[in-house]
Parts: structure tokens; sequence; C-alpha cells
């Protein structure tokens, strides 16, 4: 339960923190922030052969959804953020689950599902904001 709050406020803090540089394009922003965490994995089972075989192939899956999600439309990469959380929760059936901290599946699970639900819930409401434009009309 601790892990998961701390995702939660971790997820909190990553979008607030991102909010706050204007400047920056949030869409590259949060497409780096998927490719990131899924090398993640990668770190931590480099001393497994399997593990980290498993693992290169989801990090690259998920850095080619932050891809499409830059180039082509945000909503790969809020995919890419439920994908990975879902990734979290199963990852003890393709690898050691030992290689990884503890309690990393419900942390992770929680700041992907809370970003991916932060960027679905922007995404939702650009594209209403879009179609009840007057400009549209």
């Amino acid at each position: 339960m601790n892990a998961a709050l701390i995702g939660i406020a971790s997820g909190l803090i990553v979008i607030v923190g991102i909010a706050l540089f204007k400047q920056l394009d949030k869409k590259i922003i949060y497409g780096l922030v998927l490719t990131a965490i899924g090398f993640l994995y990668v770190g931590y089972t480099w001393t497994d052969i399997t593990a980290i075989s498993i693992n290169v192939v989801q990090a690259i899956f998920f850095l080619f959804l932050a891809y499409f999600g830059i180039k082509k439309n945000m909503y790969f990469i809020v995919a890419g953020y439920f994908l990975h959380g879902l990734w979290d929760l199963a990852y003890h059936l393709f690898a050691d689950p030992g290689l990884i901290p503890p309690h990393y599946d419900m942390f992770c699970l929680s700041i992907d599902f809370t970003m991916g639900i932060y960027l679905w819930i922007i995404q939702y409401r650009s594209h209403f904001a879009v179609i009840d434009s007057p400009v549209q009309r």
C-alpha cells in the first residue's frame, strides 16, 4: 500500500514539475519519461541474460510507443503508460522478480497509471475543446 501511495505522489510531483516548465514541449518530455522507465528494467536485470533479453525487447517497444506518440498521436504515449503499468504487474510471469527492487511493481504501476490518467484527461479535454471551438462550426 505504501508503494502505491508513493507512486501516486511521485506521479503527481512529476506532472506538476513538468507543468512548471511552460516552454518545454510536453509531448517530447512525456515520451522521454516513457522511454526511460522502460529502460530502468534493463539496468536492474543486467546480471541475468534471459531477463535482460526480455527487458531489452520491452524497453524498445516502449521507445517506439513514445516515438509514435511524439510524431503521430499523443494517445500512443497515453497507451504506453498504461501498458507499462500492466507490464509492471505482470513482470513476474516473464522474468525473475528478485532482480527488481521490492514493491517496485506497485510503485511503478501507480506512477504509470497516475501519469496515464492525467495525459488521457488532457488529450480528451483538448479533443473536445477543438470540436466545440467556434472556428470549427
